[in-house]
């Protein structure tokens, strides 16, 4: 999966996520997504640290396009909005992200959470919408 597929026209949210101050823990969905342009990614958080509340947020990148990872990513999403976790989706993550809360959200990246969705369409609003979470 190639970076500026995942986060669409937004390009390297990691960085503008960590230069938020946001810290990332990656999540494995399946083999597939354990080595992104030949570099092995460890995954570093668990469906668990989402359910036992150690996590604040999930992200949903875009890319996974077999039905294993789709059908893993949906379980992330179901379970993090049954946590009421904030939830920032990106290219085609947005759809998917929209399909499970039932709403109908075009977009190159959203938020979803606490009864609404915001929809991010640039860098800025990524920005000020991540500063209003903390």
């Amino acid at each position: 999966m190639r970076r500026d597929m995942a986060f669409g026209a937004l390009g390297d949210v990691e960085g503008a996520l960590r230069g938020e101050g946001v810290g990332l823990a990656p999540m494995s969905t399946g083999e597939a997504s354990l080595s992104a342009g030949g570099v092995t990614v460890l995954a570093t958080a668990t469906a668990r640290d989402i359910a036992e509340g150690r996590l604040k947020g999930l992200v949903v990148p875009g890319g996974s396009s077999d039905e294993a990872s789709l059908a893993a990513v949906r379980s992330l999403i179901d379970l993090a909005r049954a946590d009421d976790l904030t939830i920032l989706a990106f290219a085609d993550g947005v759809a998917l992200t929209a399909e499970r809360f039932g709403v109908d959200v075009e977009a190159e990246a959203a938020i979803f959470g606490g009864g609404r969705t915001v929809v991010l369409n640039e860098r800025a609003d990524l920005s000020k919408a991540v500063a209003a979470l903390s």
